[in-house]
Formats: structure tokens, sequence, C-alpha cells
């Protein structure tokens, strides 16, 4: 709850009413002396504590914030190797598609040349014919 804002306005309030119950009700209306008076040393000395307790909580939530900082960037390292790995598998899987497909153009560049050789061209057979017949 401490650092929102309803702790804030909390805050403030209770420092105010402390204000005014000592300064004004106690001395002005009820006539009485003051338990805290007007330089408000024992609110001072609240004060002061609440400081150094806050920054005890403070430092706690930093070195929390690192330890769960660390995690992630760790995790993140091991994450970014097995990214790594698994791109440098797809490059290396990605030439070799590339490769067997130029072979299997060079391949189908081949067969088609022979089949115009034999007369095959376009599926130009003759019915019933033979293949040194011609079209």
């Amino acid at each position: 709850m401490m650092g929102s804002w309803p702790f804030v306005f909390g805050f403030f309030a209770v420092m105010i009413i402390w204000a005014l119950v000592n300064t004004f009700l106690l001395e002005r209306v009820i006539h009485h002396k003051a338990f805290d008076p007007y330089p408000y040393i024992l609110l001072n000395l609240f004060l002061s504590m609440m400081a150094g307790v806050q920054a005890a909580a403070l430092l706690i939530a930093a070195k929390r914030a690192d330890s769960i900082s660390s995690e992630v960037a760790l995790h993140t390292a091991n994450n970014t190797d097995d990214i790594k790995t698994l791109i440098a598998e797809n490059t290396a899987l990605t030439s070799q598609v590339k490769k067997n497909t130029d072979l299997l153009e060079e391949i189908h560049l081949h067969l088609s040349n022979i089949g115009r050789k034999v007369g095959a061209d376009m599926g130009n057979f003759a019915p019933g014919g033979s293949q040194t017949d011609g079209a």
C-alpha cells in the first residue's frame, strides 16, 4: 500500500490533523497544553522513523526486483541461444532445399532436352505409332 495515492493522501491528512489538533484544538479551543507544540518535535521523530523504515522497504523491494530481473535475463539468454540454434538449423535446411530445387530444375531441363531429341516434345506421338515414326 505504501507508494500508492491513497497512502500519500492519507499521510498528508494525518500530518494536517496532527498540526490542527496540537495547534488549534488543544491550545486555542480547549486551552490545554498541546502534547506536541509548534515545532512538532514528536511528529518530526515519527517522520524520521518512518523514513528509515521506508528506506529499508525500498532496498528490499529493489533487491527483489533485481533478482527477478536477473532470472528474466538468464531465461532470455537461454532462449536467445536456442533461437540462434534454430535459426542456424533453418538456414542450413533452407540452403539444402535450394540446392535440391536447383538440382531438380537441372534434371527437368535434361529430361526435356532428351524428350525433344526422341520426339516426345509436348506429347507429339502419333497414336499407335512408334517413337521413330515422327509426327
